[in-house]
């Protein structure tokens, strides 16, 4: 068999197999997507206290580990224009923005995450997570953040 005949059946099989392949994938329906499960806090979490006060260098720690983990989705400037863009963000430089969540609410979120955001968890150190919250809570307050 000839060089050209064999490009021309490996061309002709290659076409078929394209088209059974994208004909399959055309008859294949996703199945229905599951409704959200409610996104429940536990009262004895969101009652917590923050036993990390908000000084100047946890708010710094804070920020320093929002920059790593938060800002991309949360923007650099906590605003809620990050580079990913996903829903249902925040903008934290508004003082009404988080005026409905304890900080017990806000360190529960932050350490076992919340619909596409990824869990703190294991991450850090437990203050870790009480001092992002110390640094999300300053940013709705101009004078609040440290001097650099």
């Amino acid at each position: 068999m000839s060089k050209r005949s064999v490009f021309l059946i490996a061309t002709i099989t290659l076409g078929f197999l394209l088209a059974a392949g994208a004909q399959g994938r055309a008859q294949q329906t996703p199945p229905p997507a599951a409704p959200a499960p409610e996104y429940k806090i536990p009262a004895d979490e969101a009652s917590k206290a923050n036993p990390v006060k908000p000084t100047p260098e946890s708010i710094e720690r804070g920020k320093t580990i929002f920059g790593y983990d938060c800002s991309a989705c949360h923007g650099k400037s906590g605003d809620g224009k990050g580079d990913v863009p996903i829903d249902s963000k925040h903008d934290f430089t508004d003082p009404d923005s988080l005026k409905k969540f304890t900080d017990g609410e806000l360190a529960y979120i932050i350490r076992v995450g919340k619909g596409l955001m990824p869990a703190e968890g294991n991450r850090g150190k437990p203050d870790d997570i009480w001092h992002i919250v110390n640094y999300v809570r300053s940013l709705a307050k101009k004078d609040a953040m440290p001097a650099k």
